[in-house]
């Protein structure tokens, strides 16, 4: 096989993390961008010197494609998703995948169709903290985990909304800080536990309710497969965007995430064990420097398909369901039982 063909639909930030990684993979070429601004996409596509594409769908009918990345508004990745799979084109999204259950069931019918590979980018899970605490829990050093504790607090202004008005839409993102901001750290914890049984939580839109229609806080309680307990509390209404602070208790010790340090409790005796890396380029500290890892992880599964192990529609599912579990839960103030 020569080398892999790759095209950008979507020229928003997040392309950016993924344009660099396609354009240093030695296997790999940035082939084509696709935006629908075409002042913005042809001087991209120049920079880039790859082609350009105003119609998503001109760029699937190029047989040259091999996989496309997704990097488009939430409302508009379930019909790409498909598109691209009939087209017989690897699909690498941005989560979520899409932005409810039954847009969710399309998709994996979609998957099961294609004789293509569809990854979703939870490049979070790659991080040196993340695998680190992977490898303690499943040594059983600190023996079985009790609970995990989560707070994220960022901060979000009416620029960020006025500049791209799908934010902050129920149809259009699917809602906001949940399924935006803190699906990472949802997919993070119940990773870390092996899934979750049930959730229970309340939404909100408070310092952000003349800017959205969608939810700016949001806090919960879960109850994990491994019996431990889950606690979590996010807020895009912060004065900053602060690094995810978690905590996971074992019967032997804590792990501590602080800062993007992980640390190691152990009779009050505190050990740094490693540190994530910060990003490279022009992107959000904030979200790390895994999509790399993540890029290259799936390029590889295209050569060898034997290869993968990052997160497909399944895992993708896990998240969006505790989403919309949360909203639902919040609407009808009870506990919400997931699908194992």
């Amino acid at each position: 096989m020569g080398p892999i063909h790759a095209a950008i639909i979507g020229a928003g930030s997040i392309h950016g993390c993924h344009a660099d990684p396609i354009l240093q993979h030695p296997q790999a070429r940035l082939y084509a961008l696709v935006d629908t601004d075409v002042d913005k996409g042809r001087a991209l596509a120049e920079k880039y010197n790859c082609r350009f594409y105003a119609d998503y769908r001109d760029l699937l009918a190029d047989a040259e494609v091999d996989v496309v990345h997704i990097c488009t508004p939430h409302h508009l990745h379930r019909e790409m998703i498909i598109a691209a799979l009939a087209a017989g084109k690897h699909v690498f999204s941005e989560k979520p995948v899409v932005m409810n259950g039954s847009e969710l069931a399309q998709i994996q019918a979609a998957v099961e169709r294609a004789d293509t590979q569809l990854a979703v980018c939870y490049q979070n899970r790659l991080n040196p903290t993340s695998q680190r605490i992977r490898q303690t829990i499943q040594s059983g050093t600190l023996g079985n985990m009790l609970s995990i504790k989560a707070c994220l607090t960022w901060h979000r202004h009416g620029a960020y909304y006025n500049q791209s008005p799908w934010r902050g839409r129920w149809a259009t993102e699917g809602g906001s800080l949940l399924i935006n901001q803190a699906i990472h750290t949802l997919d993070l914890m119940q990773w870390f536990a092996g899934g979750v049984q049930r959730i229970k939580g309340v939404v909100e839109t408070s310092l952000l309710e003349s800017l959205i229609e969608t939810e700016d806080s949001a806090m919960a309680t879960m109850e994990f497969t491994n019996g431990a307990r889950g606690i979590f509390y996010a807020t895009n209404c912060y004065t900053t965007d602060s690094p995810l602070a978690l905590e996971i208790h074992f019967e032997r010790g804590f792990l501590q995430l602080e800062r993007n340090t992980l640390w190691q409790v152990v009779d009050e005796q505190r050990t740094a064990l490693v540190n994530d890396e910060l990003p490279h380029g022009n992107v959000k500290r904030y979200w790390g420097d895994s999509h790399r890892q993540a890029i290259n992880d799936f390029y590889a599964a295209i050569l060898d398909p034997t290869q993968y192990g990052g997160a497909d529609i399944h895992d993708a599912a896990v998240s969006l369901r505790m989403v919309n579990a949360l909203y639902q839960s919040s609407a009808q103030r009870r506990w919400i039982d997931l699908p194992r």
